[in-house]
């Protein structure tokens, strides 16, 4: 009798357990999906969640907004897996560092997420083959023309030149082209590019080619005819930036490179925002500009939270998707990446020119590459040597172009093992 009492009252215990644990939440449900962001996106990014708090259904997001981006990146290296986020908006240099200590995880993203963005983007937030996030915002340049002096937009470099020259004196134009955002080397890459000089070389597929350089002899004869008149300078392109700016805004530049952090000085003066990239030297062709991203990286918190899946939904839904950016975007006044937001008409002009510029012709800004001395010398100092020794001590641009490329290809591949 006492055995089968005891087995009685042993299964009632057991059933009203297994009930009680049905009912009660578990310490592995969580619900919440933690955020962290500095003091612009922080506060941009909690009012677009409360505006619409379904990204996710079930769950809810919270944002934790830093005083500054420094405060955000030593937290996130201090962060612990009690104390960390799920999510974490931060720069694409952040991705090498994250991913070694193990605070950032892997991301897998669908082929139709994949193609909302250019996929050179990735690179920028991809370290040893695998992705850590999605992008969010670009840093860029793009090109802008007065519609005063010129009626539309260039379709090649040449017709550019054309038009510089036509109204060099009745205009009193001081420059054709000028670098007004970025400087003779960043800024610069546009006109590199768009005369045949990419510091580094993609294949069909976005993938970096190691052992190949640009053709030396094509890009020298395209800035003799293009940029000279025999050994010397024709003035379309100025060898630095030097009063760039003020000058395009004077209205004695056609066309300027500018930058995104910049463009309302332009707008406010009342300039068009018809940005484009640099057209090459045949139509349909753009030199490629530099065109990092920040982005929404996952981190392996999230697993040890037990909202890995659900942070993954966040990423998608929101921030990879053209509703997502455009929300956000609308507040944060930066170029989107994702390309369906960058054709939203709600957000500004300069935003949509400088992002679909950086779909049409950005490239990572690859570090390893660019500050590498294994050729000579880095990018950062050979770039505007070229326009200097040819542009202005009247060397030979096709030499001074080959040297370049052999600087260039041999730091990429002294590079690679950086990456």
């Amino acid at each position: 009798m006492n055995r089968k009492r005891f087995g009685f009252s042993a299964l009632v215990a057991a059933f009203a357990l297994a009930v009680s644990t049905l009912v009660a939440p578990s310490a592995s449900a969580a619900t919440e999906i933690v955020v962290w962001a500095d003091e612009n996106r922080g506060p941009d990014l909690t009012k677009v969640i409360a505006a619409k708090g379904d990204w996710v259904p079930g769950f809810t997001v919270k944002v934790v907004t830093f005083s500054s981006f420094d405060a955000l990146k030593e937290a996130f290296d201090k962060a612990t897996d009690a104390s960390g986020p799920d999510i974490v908006v931060g720069a694409n240099d952040w991705v090498p560092t994250g991913a070694k200590s193990g605070k950032l995880a892997p991301l897998t993203l669908t082929a139709a997420v994949k193609a909302r963005f250019n996929p050179t983007q990735f690179l920028d937030l991809t370290y040893k083959g695998k992705l850590y996030g999605v992008p969010v915002d670009i840093n860029n340049v793009a090109m802008i023309y007065n519609t005063k002096l010129v009626s539309s937009a260039p379709k090649t470099f040449g017709e550019m030149v054309a038009e510089y020259k036509s109204l060099k004196t009745s205009k009193g134009l001081k420059a054709g082209l000028c670098i007004a955002g970025g400087g003779m080397s960043w800024g610069a890459h546009s006109v590199f590019s768009a005369l045949g000089a990419d510091a580094y070389q993609f294949n069909s597929r976005g993938q970096i080619v190691y052992n190949r350089a640009f053709n030396a002899s094509t890009f020298g004869k395209n800035v003799r005819t293009l940029l000279m008149d025999g050994n010397k300078s024709n003035g379309f392109f100025p060898a630095t930036d030097t009063g760039c700016k003020d000058n395009f805004l004077a209205g004695t530049v056609p066309y300027a490179v500018i930058g995104n952090w910049e463009w309302s000085d332009y707008a406010d003066k009342g300039f068009a925002m018809n940005l484009m990239p640099v057209p090459g030297v045949k139509a349909g062709t753009y030199g490629k500009m530099f065109g990092s991203v920040s982005g929404a990286l996952l981190t392996t918190f999230a697993a040890k939270h037990g909202v890995e899946s659900a942070a993954k939904s966040l990423l998608t839904n929101f921030f990879a998707s053209s509703d997502g950016q455009v929300r956000y975007q609308t507040l944060a006044k930066r170029p989107p990446a994702e390309k369906g937001a960058q054709a939203n008409t709600t957000i500004t002009a300069a935003q949509r020119g400088f992002g679909t510029s950086a779909s049409l012709a950005g490239i990572p800004q690859i570090g390893a590459f660019l500050n590498s001395n294994k050729g000579g010398a880095n990018y950062w100092d050979s770039a505007p040597a070229y326009w200097t020794a040819v542009l202005i001590d009247g060397k030979d641009a096709t030499k001074e172009a080959a040297k370049l490329s052999q600087i260039w290809r041999t730091n990429t591949i002294g590079g690679k093992g950086d990456l």
